[in-house]
């Protein structure tokens, strides 16, 4: 390629030289070569090296402000040349790249702020996803043209929870690490993450002088503006650059408000006059501008216990946070808060009742019971369990809520599940209506993804705070995501608190292998057949971009973490795991949706009362007690035509690609089976589960996958079998006789439902906002793309 037309013409507007200390300063067909190396191929085998170059680039141009506006250069023209010849799938990986550069780029010419947002309007003309991340992009590149650096000042205000007046959003990130895997190598990754990445030393001084360094810069660029001067003078200032920030903050907001060409000149214009009384010296005196990396926002490592709830853990970040000033909390909430309230258990244990079951008439306080009633035992998918046995608990002891008190949903709450539902993207109905899916809530029978949040007419009603969640983990540590999710939603229905206040975002990074050697955890867990991270592996399947820079590097992290664990007394290298969340939370913005399907364990004898739980990826049926015959009859039924094994009752609901379920149901001699909710290719890409039957005979139909939604299970002889949710051996029911799997309806809306049909008896339509409100419950996974078709 070469250096020709805008850059060369534009070499007197945005020529920058790099700095004492920086590294060299590459041209910019050099920086392209090293982005045509990273972007994915088909025939690629090692994407773990592609996504290393990807990390290495951007290491390489944001700590220079020349090599950062070479790239953005170089981006935009092989965009350019991606749509000339049709090459859609290298679009979105080069716009990611593109804008995470543009973030971090000292001085943007207005011509380039011009293609690039030409390019980004023109993809609004493309199929899913690409409009979508077009349509993003298309209005973040309009308001950064109309105020230079707002992006920049946006995220770091938000990541580092700079207290001001203009821009009240803050961001935390939890990183959620499975102990099975990680076990020792939690100290590691916490200095890594937390220490580390989240800047080292900087304080919240140092981040204001970033903010102030960077958006005078971007306004003025190299001929009006000394960066080695601005940033000496804002060093000297110490605790008295807040007073700048400040202004800063509240010019950028306000020309971001106005957004038109006459505000940028007004905001120029400002920082000009902010610029000479920093410095004392004329706007027209330049210099080479000075860098402003971006540094990794604030995080907090967690090894996946079960003491770990997120519902608590959420609720005591917003209270250490300067939002919850705005959120004053009675004395009721403060004790439904912190879990001392008798009337409220935590989700780690029962609710007062169960949310997929008819709701009970029972109020929950003791003084209201007729005389002679006792308080029944729990049940529900947060009952004390036994995980190995499946069984309760017996607890001799009669339940008492002396501090109970009636909770009844009020208008605000009901509203304000209702906006939830509406800005939740799985809500809304893109491609199709309601095919009957049995609380699908309007999802046709493919899988949902994208952010259609855009189209909710409450899209900006903004919550101020917002959590990013990271699990690091197999499919065990998502099922156990699935049902803490389930358990917040469930505490939220009940009673409102952090919906109002927090956007839950989620990310997963697969990594599976040997448990660590320092790991105090016993594993439990069986050697399961198959792929361990299917979740992760779909999820590379249908977005390249996340299984080049997030799948492949994610299951290099437990090996990174012993090689630091291994020379900890060497030198502190770039914080390269926390670099990789970093840019993962940052630029994926386009979730995929998994349904959470509920599961009814019954067990074996009359006396035992069902247990619920929910499961995300797999449920496993096995029989324990011919797991050890089975080897020495494997010859026998290879020339025998008779199945081998217990009877299976299976009755299930068909699911067709025109939506109409079919009833169906059959008997069946078989060792187990396994349910999958994740499709192993692309071409069976359904939203509904799969049902796959072992050790039957090569003659029998039922070797063929069943499609459904909803299956019941029972054993026919009456032998019970085992249970494994998400393979997770802590998760193990064991003497069931049956069981029934359906979609998981959402809490808030089945709260809803109820309270409004508490006078209809016998009717079932939904009616009021119910029928405004989402069904199902779903998990959104964010990726870069999406699924790409």
């Amino acid at each position: 390629m070469t250096n020709t037309a805008c850059w060369d013409s534009t070499s007197s507007i945005c020529s920058m030289e790099p700095t004492v200390g920086c590294p060299p300063t590459f041209p910019e067909h050099e920086l392209c070569r090293n982005v045509k190396d990273v972007l994915p191929r088909d025939s690629d085998l090692d994407c773990f090296k592609k996504g290393m170059l990807r990390w290495t680039l951007h290491r390489k141009v944001q700590k220079n402000p020349a090599n950062s506006l070479s790239l953005v250069w170089g981006l935009i023209k092989e965009l350019e040349k991606a749509e000339k010849w049709e090459s859609r799938k290298d679009i979105i990986p080069l716009l990611h790249t593109l804008m995470y550069a543009i973030i971090q780029t000292a001085y943007i010419p207005d011509e380039l702020y011009k293609r690039v947002y030409n390019f980004c309007k023109r993809l609004l003309t493309y199929p899913h996803p690409y409009c979508a991340v077009g349509l993003s992009y298309t209005r973040r590149i309009q308001a950064e043209r109309s105020s230079p650096g707002l992006m920049y000042q946006r995220m770091l205000t938000a990541e580092q929870s700079l207290k001001n007046e203009h821009y009240p959003f803050q961001e935390r990130v939890f990183v959620l690490a499975d102990l099975e895997i990680f076990g020792s190598l939690g100290q590691v990754l916490m200095e890594d993450i937390e220490t580390l990445g989240s800047g080292g030393t900087l304080g919240h001084v140092d981040y204001m002088s970033c903010v102030v360094q960077h958006a005078i810069q971007a306004a003025l660029g190299a001929q009006q503006c000394s960066g080695q001067k601005l940033a000496e003078a804002l060093k000297d200032m110490g605790q008295n650059v807040e007073a700048h920030f400040q202004e800063v903050l509240a010019a950028l907001e306000q020309s971001a408000e106005e957004s038109d060409r006459g505000a940028r000149g007004a905001l120029k214009a400002r920082l000009q006059q902010l610029y000479s009384r920093i410095t004392d010296a004329e706007p027209t005196s330049g210099g080479p501008l000075r860098d402003c990396p971006l540094p990794n926002p604030e995080m907090s490592f967690h090894l996946w216990t079960e003491d770990i709830d997120i519902w608590r853990l959420l609720s005591k970040w917003f209270r250490s946070s300067s939002s919850s000033e705005q959120f004053p909390l009675s004395q009721e909430q403060e004790d439904f808060e912190l879990g001392d309230c008798p009337s409220d258990p935590s989700p780690s244990e029962t609710t007062r009742h169960s949310v997929m079951s008819v709701m009970s008439n029972d109020s929950g306080i003791e003084k209201d019971l007729p005389p002679g009633a006792e308080l029944s035992a729990p049940q529900g998918p947060g009952a004390h369990t036994s995980w190995e046995g499946g069984k309760s608990e017996p607890d001799p002891s009669k339940l008492s809520r002396t501090l109970g008190f009636r909770i009844k949903p009020s208008v605000k709450d009901s509203m304000a599940l209702l906006q939830d539902s509406l800005d939740n993207p799985s809500s809304l109905v893109v491609g199709g209506g309601d095919r009957g899916r049995g609380g699908s809530g309007g999802a046709t029978l493919q899988r949902r993804a994208g952010s259609s949040a855009l189209l909710s007419p409450l899209a900006n009603q903004r919550k101020q705070l917002t959590a990013r969640i990271v699990v690091m983990g197999d499919d065990r540590a998502l099922g156990r995501l699935a049902r803490e999710y389930f358990f917040f939603r469930k505490r939220e229905a009940r009673r409102i608190f952090l919906t109002l206040k927090i956007n839950l975002q989620f990310y997963y990074i697969p990594v599976c292998g040997a448990k660590s050697p320092g790991s105090s955890v016993k594993n439990k867990s069986h050697r399961w057949d198959g792929e361990p991270c299917a979740l992760g592996s779909y999820l590379s399947m249908v977005d390249p971009w996340y299984n080049t820079n997030i799948s492949s590097l994610g299951s290099m992290i437990p090996k990174l973490a012993q090689m630091q664990q291994s020379k900890p007394e060497g030198p502190k290298k770039d914080p390269f795991i926390s670099d990789v969340i970093s840019y993962y939370i940052r630029m994926a913005q386009q979730p995929v949706f998994f349904t959470i399907y509920f599961v009814k364990i019954f067990s074996s004898g009359v006396t035992k009362d069902p247990v619920e739980d929910v499961f995300l990826t797999h449920l496993d049926i096995d029989f324990p007690e011919f797991r050890q015959i089975s080897a020495t009859v494997k010859d026998r039924r290879k020339s025998s035509a008779e199945g081998f094994g217990p009877y299976l009752s299976i009755k299930y609901n068909k699911v067709t690609l025109s939506g109409r379920d079919v009833e169906k149901g059959f008997s069946v001699r078989t060792l187990g089976a396994q349910i999958n909710a994740i499709p192993s290719n692309e071409a069976e890409d359904l939203n509904c589960l799969t049902l796959t039957l072992n050790e039957c005979t090569a003659k029998s139909k039922n070797n063929t996958p069943i499609r459904t939604s909803h299956v019941k299970v029972t054993s026919a002889e009456h032998r019970a079998f085992a249970v494994t949710l998400d393979r997770d051996g802590q998760r193990t029911y064991k003497d069931v006789q049956s069981l029934e799997i359906s979609p998981c309806l959402d809490p808030g809306y089945y709260i809803q439902r109820s309270v409004e049909n508490k006078y209809k008896s016998g009717e079932e339509q939904d009616g009021g906002l119910s029928k405004y409100m989402k069904k199902g419950l779903q998990l959104p996974m964010n990726t870069f793309a999406g699924i790409v078709t």
